[in-house]
């Protein structure tokens, strides 16, 4: 597959506004001196987690373990980067006497001195960051290395009536599991995000397509790249919220579409407070674009 995948890094030192982030100064041609975070594309071959490490360690000299996924940016299924949090493991900072092609030196940034940056898009992933320390807004969420071929989303679908009554739509072909929408790799579907792919499917799976649809982010995904071209796709489990319309109210969900689909009552109180609590607190990693 033809993917544009890019991992992003970012290494904080300190307490409260004191947090310093890691920062490496760019070499590249087109943005000479300009600072920037550590980030760069995968290679064939490398798992999400192994492309951080790796070039992390190639523009700032230092060795880390990405410990959370913070947030994923999507621009279709050609263009994703996932930022990851992670902790200095060892290595020493790049100084200017060892500028390679990759960077010219390294160094922590108080995020107040002033600094020619290489783009302002990474101001808010880093106050994103200093709070996510101070106090995670979702759990340790690590990418799981399974098999996929093609960049999807498991949709995890839930409507809540005002009973608190829970209920997860599936797919009941074989055996019950939910539903995955796969983004298209044709020149139309190549600016589809997340957003457009969840609507298309909500609406295959549901009769009523007056419903309210809500992403609420990321619960999890899965990837490996040990075979390009046949494993490098990405899946994520997505959570997702079906509404009836705010003149509408309705004790059940609404109706599917055919009986490859049905809605599943969550009987589970375990399971129905996890659910619930990632629903009142947007405890998932979000999507952002």
């Amino acid at each position: 597959m033809d993917l544009i995948e890019n991992q992003l890094a970012l290494l904080l030192k300190g307490k409260g506004i004191e947090k310093e982030v890691v920062m490496m100064q760019e070499a590249k041609q087109e943005c000479y001196g300009k600072w920037y975070l550590p980030a760069g594309r995968m290679e064939q071959n490398e798992t999400i987690v192994e492309a951080v490490k790796r070039e992390v360690q190639e523009e700032t000299g230092l060795e880390c373990e990405p410990y959370t996924l913070l947030s994923v940016e999507e621009r279709g299924p050609r263009w994703i980067r996932f930022v990851f949090l992670a902790r200095v493991t060892g290595g020493n900072m790049k100084t200017t006497s060892e500028s390679d092609a990759e960077s010219l030196q390294a160094r922590w940034w108080d995020r107040v001195s002033p600094l020619p940056l290489r783009a302002r898009d990474i101001l808010n992933l880093i106050s994103f960051a200093v709070k996510h320390k101070e106090r995670a807004s979702h759990p340790v969420t690590m990418p799981v290395e399974l098999p996929c071929s093609v960049v999807c989303h498991r949709v995890v679908s839930a409507f809540l009536n005002k009973s608190n009554e829970l209920w997860l739509l599936t797919n009941n072909q074989g055996y019950p599991h939910f539903p995955v929408t796969v983004c298209g790799t044709s020149s139309a579907d190549l600016s589809c995000s997340v957003e457009v792919a969840i609507h298309r499917l909500i609406k295959e799976c549901l009769r009523d397509s007056q419903v309210k649809v809500k992403t609420h982010g990321i619960l999890g995904l899965q990837h490996t790249g040990e075979i390009p071209g046949k494993t490098d796709g990405v899946c994520f489990n997505v959570l997702v919220t079906v509404a009836q319309m705010e003149t509408v109210y309705n004790q059940f969900p609404p109706d599917v579409n055919n009986l490859k689909y049905a809605w599943h009552k969550v009987d589970d109180d375990d399971l129905k407070i996890q659910l619930l609590e990632r629903l009142s607190f947007s405890s998932v990693v979000p999507f952002l674009n």
